[in-house]
């Protein structure tokens, strides 16, 4: 019994510091520049590796924007759908973590039983009697060659995987709540412009229609304001639309309606994020969540790997158990009672064809994960360079189109003075106006791409999740070293 004793003892501390066949994990180069790219479009350039992300909070300043964000974070469902599949990752993991280690069960028994005299070693009917009180471990695997170990790393790396998917999340719906918000103003400032339009055409038209009953203008003069008011009237119903849809679109990145007060009137009115200091390499792109959990998932490929390679060798289990047997209930607990038993099994497979091919398969799977973690950090490296491309120009545009609006403004009120002088027709002062107004919208709608473009960068770059709960770090503390 003390033999039993100490081999279980013995399999209990040395099989969790056991081997692994998993071949050791190296970080493949980043298939990417080293340097963003450079030229006309890229005005900054990120250099070097000091600078760090600000914190969602510090990075939008606007104090409503923030509290809409911090609402989202709280309500979102599909960031909540997001953490729960972290929490249930976590539970498998311990699940499978389990299986290093005895299952100890305590369990008891009792049998009566008439025995006739022809199967009775006495050669005389008899009643036989036995109770059992037994405290014992039912097949437990010694883990020698890291079969279940290796299962427990791919449930590790898959539980890290989905924490870094929960980051992915957050930082998705920070980005959309702020996108969301931005729209929301621009149609906002659009439908004021709108309406402004719409009262300036309407007094136009009141003019002209007095002029007409006068017979002083033509009916095609009052005929072309009238196509103006009417086109006013559409754009008005038309950004009174898209606003109501954009409150329905943040209400649902919140989880719950947002306070009228919260919600912004203007692009104008809205403090614009912080600017994104130059100071970073591609190799920022090796901490964006999603990257991450590229790099996850190719480890707990590499650890399939192990559990294919392990398939090769024996398996050793044991089931063994102490306790107390009598033919007597009463004398189940008595002195001499005690029993023992322990039961050593081992598998040696000589051949299963199957084992080779899930060998193999590990091994595919892995270069399909390695091929996606790369793919991962080449996407990632587009999306910045875009945002990038974009930082570059967008200021030009901005300040050509303000020039723009205002030679237009000017024309206008030329226009019209003209037109009041009788110098010019009706319809320089209509095309003046058409061009005035679409040249105001192309300028809220780059005003909007800029601020906007300030989100994407700050995202793309891996920003919007420094704040949330993370049991990733102590889970790492317990992985295997790669």
């Amino acid at each position: 019994m003390n033999k039993t004793v100490f081999l279980l003892l013995l399999g209990i501390v040395i099989v969790p510091a056991g081997c692994t066949m998993a071949p050791k994990y190296t970080r493949s180069k980043a298939p990417v520049p080293a340097e963003w790219p450079n030229g006309a479009a890229y005005a900054s350039q990120l250099s070097t590796n000091n600078y760090q992300l600000p914190e969602w909070q510090e990075f939008f300043s606007d104090e409503k924007l923030q509290q809409v964000i911090g609402t989202a974070l709280t309500n979102n469902r599909d960031l909540r759908i997001a953490a729960l599949n972290v929490e249930r990752s976590r539970a498998m993991y311990h699940i499978q973590r389990a299986q290093l280690f005895p299952t100890i069960n305590a369990y008891g028994s009792g049998i009566k039983e008439r025995v006739p005299a022809d199967l009775s070693s006495s050669g005389s009917r008899q009643i036989v009697e036995r109770y059992d009180a037994n405290l014992g471990v039912a097949s437990w695997e010694i883990d020698f060659f890291g079969r279940i170990r290796s299962f427990k790393d791919r449930a590790l790396e898959e539980y890290l995987a989905t924490e870094q998917a929960r980051r992915s999340a957050q930082i998705l719906l920070v980005s959309s709540v702020a996108n969301a918000y931005l729209t929301l103003a621009a149609d906002r400032e659009n439908l004021t412009l709108a309406e402004n339009t719409l009262a300036s055409q309407q007094d136009a038209y009141n003019l002209i229609k007095r002029r007409h009953d006068l017979d002083l203008v033509s009916d095609l003069d009052l005929y072309r304001v009238q196509t103006q008011v009417d086109a006013a009237r559409r754009d008005v119903a038309l950004y009174t639309q898209q606003v109501a849809q954009g409150e329905n679109a943040l209400n649902l990145l919140t989880g719950s309606p947002v306070p009228g007060e919260l919600l912004p009137t203007e692009l104008g009115r809205i403090s614009p994020p912080k600017e994104i200091a130059t100071g970073l390499s591609s190799e920022v792109l090796l901490r964006r969540p999603d990257v991450l959990q590229a790099e996850d998932l190719l480890k707990a490929a590499n650890a399939d790997i192990g559990a294919a390679r392990a398939a090769f060798f024996p398996r050793i289990s044991l089931t063994a158990a102490i306790g107390t047997s009598s033919s007597e209930l009463s004398g189940l607990f008595k002195a001499g009672s005690g029993a023992w038993s322990y039961a050593p099994e081992i598998v040696m497979p000589i051949f299963d064809a199957r084992t080779w091919s899930a060998n193999r398969a590990a091994k595919v799977q892995r270069e399909i994960a390695v091929t996606q973690y790369e793919k991962a950090i080449q996407s990632a490296f587009r999306e910045v360079a875009d945002a990038l491309a974009v930082r570059g120009t967008v200021d030009q545009q901005v300040a050509a189109q303000q020039s723009l609006v205002n030679a237009l403004a000017e024309t206008y009120r030329l226009s019209n003075s003209r037109y009041d002088k009788g110098i010019d027709n009706y319809l320089s002062v209509l095309d003046a106006q058409r061009s005035l107004f679409a040249a105001q919208q192309g300028l809220v709608f780059l005003r909007l791409a800029k601020l906007a473009n300030d989100v994407q960068l700050y995202a793309v770059l891996g920003g919007g999740w420094q704040t949330g709960p993370s049991p990733a770090p102590a889970a790492r503390s317990g992985s295997p070293q790669k």
